[in-house]
């Protein structure tokens, strides 16, 4: 069992930057994936980035190089660093530790891009 806990998410200005930690109970490198996924409202889930216990990164098309992820395992966290945000950025967004036999996901934090 894997306990996931995102934070930093909140209301920002068309253009602005927001990091958003995900911070496991155990060893990130214990999953072979972690993500970040986003569920705008009235829309499914979908995958923001991921990153793999090889680090080997993987980005949703619509991103335009704009968002980063990154990892402290000393700090068994995963990080989205998120800039240049646009309102269409709007969304619940969770975080998700996946190996080939479990797939546990966080209670996910808001992010709302709005002047």
């Amino acid at each position: 069992q894997v306990q996931l806990v995102e934070s930093g998410g909140g209301l920002v200005q068309p253009g602005g930057s927001l990091r958003l930690s995900c911070a496991a109970s155990r060893s990130i490198l214990s999953m072979e994936t972690m993500g970040w996924y986003r569920q705008p409202p009235g829309k499914q889930r979908e995958l923001v980035a991921s990153i793999t216990a090889g680090v080997s990164r993987r980005y949703a098309e619509f991103l335009e190089g704009r968002f980063t992820i990154s990892r402290d395992v000393a700090k068994n966290t995963v990080y989205l660093q998120m800039n240049s945000l646009k309102p269409e950025a709007t969304a619940a967004y969770y975080c998700n530790a996946r190996s080939r036999a479990s797939n546990f996901w966080g209670q996910g934090t808001q992010v709302t891009v709005s002047s």
